[in-house]
């Protein structure tokens, strides 16, 4: 009983695993990406300027994605926030945990989107543009720790904007952001073309996938629906018929079994009550036994 207990208890952690598989396969390319991009911006540029916007120049096998990074002190990001081309991350936002100056690493990924990011049913109508916040005061043994922006005090409601320009407006488009641990979530898309977040991320445009089939699709598959209509219902009307006719044939013989015991058995007279005929024992009177001779 404990092994087959053990042996179920593998197979269904077994099945999580290949249902979990792809999006931890996901995640992992995500991050191998975002830590390549950062290594890449650490070495071409070592000392940036505070506040000044550099772009990052990527290997050839990245073709096709743009990197840009920033440094700022922890202080400006507080005071005056930071307006780019696709973000804007409004006052107010602090790194957690704190530093006193921070890398933000933007990213579009251009072509590239769909070998990274994608959401079931769905598909992306823009690229997938990021930014992530990195500890710049972060020593060689932690290099590359993510930091994350969040609003304090009494601004919570400033979101940061994301913007996404040149794209065509579609009935069901959404706006998603994809969290570092492979999921995703949907939001409105505003009338600007904007999605608005809570923090740092990856973010693009999707719409439904309206995969309906043509009008000769559709007949065939009414018609074929009515062919197996039309095949079950025979194949129930034909079980009912031989259900029937069992059911007969088996009251028959029993009827024709208790005929054959009644004549084998002594003869019973008929009798007529109302509409049914029935079987009637012919009366018999048992003659008085005298139990002696004598009498007074």
């Amino acid at each position: 009983m404990e092994g087959s207990r053990r042996n179920w208890l593998m197979i269904i952690i077994m099945l999580c695993g290949m249902l979990l598989y792809p999006i931890f396969v996901q995640a992992t390319d995500q991050d191998s990406l975002n830590s390549v991009i950062y290594d890449y911006a650490s070495k071409n540029i070592p000392k940036p300027r505070t506040g000044k916007m550099y772009d990052v120049s990527l290997p050839s096998n990245l073709s096709g994605i743009e990197a840009s990074i920033i440094r700022l002190r922890t202080s400006r990001l507080w005071k005056n926030g930071v307006n780019s081309t696709s973000f804007e991350i409004p006052p107010k936002f602090l790194p957690q945990p704190y530093t006193r100056r921070v890398d933000i690493v933007y990213r579009n990924l251009g072509n590239r989107s769909r070998n990274y990011y994608g959401v079931p049913n769905h598909t992306l109508v823009a690229p997938v543009i990021g930014f992530l916040a990195y500890d710049s005061d972060a020593g060689p043994t932690n290099h590359g720790r993510l930091v994350q922006l969040s609003v304090s005090g009494d601004h919570v409601g400033n979101p940061v904007i994301v913007r996404f320009r040149n794209i065509v407006s579609v009935v069901g488009m959404k706006c998603v952001r994809f969290d570092s641990n492979g999921t995703f979530g949907l939001s409105e898309l505003t009338v600007e073309s904007s999605c608005l977040a809570s923090g740092e991320g990856h973010f693009s445009v999707v719409v439904p996938n309206y995969d309906r089939p043509d009008k000769n699709e559709e007949k065939s598959v009414i018609i074929s629906r009515w062919i197996i209509g039309l095949i079950l219902s025979g194949v129930m009307g034909l079980v009912l018929i031989i259900g029937i006719m069992v059911y007969r044939l088996v009251k028959w013989k029993k009827i024709k079994e208790m005929e054959k015991m009644s004549e084998r058995s002594e003869a019973l007279d008929t009798i007529w009550i109302g509409n049914s005929k029935m079987f009637a024992a012919s009366g018999i009177r048992t003659p008085p036994v005298i139990e002696n001779t004598y009498v007074p």
